[in-house]
């Protein structure tokens, strides 16, 4: 297992310790029961696609998998299998995400000066957009990648009647990873009551009232949720490829 040393040189300077948090304990609810991680993108599961632009990414010290306690031999399994390198430990999810994130938090090594939080189906992160967030969150202690929304968006009440229209330029749908100091998100979980309902890392961050910069990253950088997710996954990697 290859882990790189605190403040190792990488070819960009010296940079703190990361543990990077993959998030992979969802019940697949709209998979129809079954678990996206273990779905195939072009013959290979979607969490090692996941998994594997982390460990290529020269700032990631060490990888922390949340998964679900009977998911766990084979996700040790496909490690294995395909090799990827970083990963120092599975533990079992809790019942929120915020559960699941913490679980995987109290793992981290005590020379982890930040962490990232990633959904373990985004299996189409690259290393650079880990990289841009993680530089933005060393600057300022906490970022997150995402990207400017397309459509105009409608704030709509209980009734389906629109309410107001907010600003097109101002939004942004944030995606994963998230990253922020280690003593930033402790001081969050332990100040911010109703942690464990928040389905996004950065609205824990929010709710401690530290700001957080947003950084520009990829609209390729899909969640896989339902069924034509896959699709959609292999027609971007098929255009990368093209690119490349």
């Amino acid at each position: 297992m290859s882990i790189l040393n605190h403040n190792t040189d990488t070819g960009r300077g010296s940079y703190p310790f990361v543990t990077a948090i993959v998030v992979a304990a969802g019940n697949s609810t709209r998979m129809n029961g079954i678990n996206k991680q273990f779905l195939l993108i072009d013959g290979v599961p979607v969490l090692i696609r996941t998994l594997r632009a982390f460990s290529e990414c020269s700032l990631i010290n060490e990888i922390i998998v949340a998964a679900r306690e009977e998911d766990i031999p084979k996700m040790h399994s496909m490690l294995r299998d395909y090799g990827v390198l970083k990963v120092k430990e599975i533990v079992t999810g809790g019942a929120t995400r915020q559960q699941s994130v913490y679980n995987a938090f109290c793992r981290c090594s005590p020379l982890s000066e930040f962490i990232a939080i990633h959904d373990g189906a985004r299996a189409l992160v690259t290393p650079d957009i880990i990289t841009d967030t993680l530089i933005a969150a060393f600057e300022t202690g906490a970022a997150a990648t995402g990207v400017r929304v397309k459509d105009t968006i409608k704030v709509v009440d209980e009734n389906s009647v629109i309410v107001s229209t907010p600003p097109r330029e101002n939004l942004w749908a944030v995606q994963t990873p998230q990253v922020f100091s280690r003593r930033l998100y402790l001081n969050a979980i332990d100040s911010v009551k109703s942690a464990e309902n928040f389905t996004d890392d950065c609205r824990l961050i929010e709710e401690y009232g530290h700001q957080i910069t947003m950084v520009e990253g990829s609209y390729d950088n899909i969640k896989i949720t339902t069924p034509e997710d896959i699709t959609l996954a292999e027609a971007i990697i098929r255009k990368r490829e093209q690119n490349d």
